[in-house]
């Protein structure tokens, strides 16, 4: 079963137990899966989106909600904020599981090792090992962080 069609069978369900909360940020993630085919249709790949497209598009609406909620909680709505973290918990529920902070940095430091860095200069070369290897279960954000301790040591 593939990712759209989890979310889907997910929405059937939430429409079945009137889950208001779940309706919405789930027909905002398929609408989101559906722009993001219009878009690959009108494009030169011509292709239907794909479980890690979908999971792109996951992680841009996590993001993009985690922006909204820094500013709700500088603008003082807490309500709007707690919506917000609803809707986070909902789409995260879909994405494949990050990697801890030890864990991200034990991994970190094994391809520091492997690679034989030893300074900022091949933070590239250690990004890009981690994406091929780690994609959908590291934080780069974080990850970026550790290398840059790890190597300033």
């Amino acid at each position: 079963m593939s990712l759209r069609e989890k979310i889907s069978a997910q929405l059937n369900s939430a429409l079945k137990s009137k889950n208001k909360t779940l309706v919405t940020t789930l027909r905002l993630v398929l609408a989101a899966i559906k722009e993001r085919d219009i878009a690959n249709r009108t494009s030169k790949k011509k292709e239907v989106v794909n479980d890690v497209e979908v999971i792109k598009v996951l992680r841009k609406m996590t993001k993009q909600r985690q922006d909204s909620m820094d500013l709700y909680k500088k603008g003082g709505r807490q309500e709007l904020c707690e919506a917000e973290e609803a809707e986070i918990k909902i789409i995260d529920s879909f994405l494949p599981k990050q990697l801890n902070e030890d864990e991200t940095k034990k991994i970190c430091k094994e391809i520091i090792e492997s690679l034989g860095a030893s300074s900022i200069k091949d933070m590239g070369k250690i990004m890009g090992s981690l994406k091929q290897k780690y994609s959908d279960s590291i934080d780069f954000s974080k990850a970026n962080t550790i290398i840059k301790g790890l190597l300033s040591q």
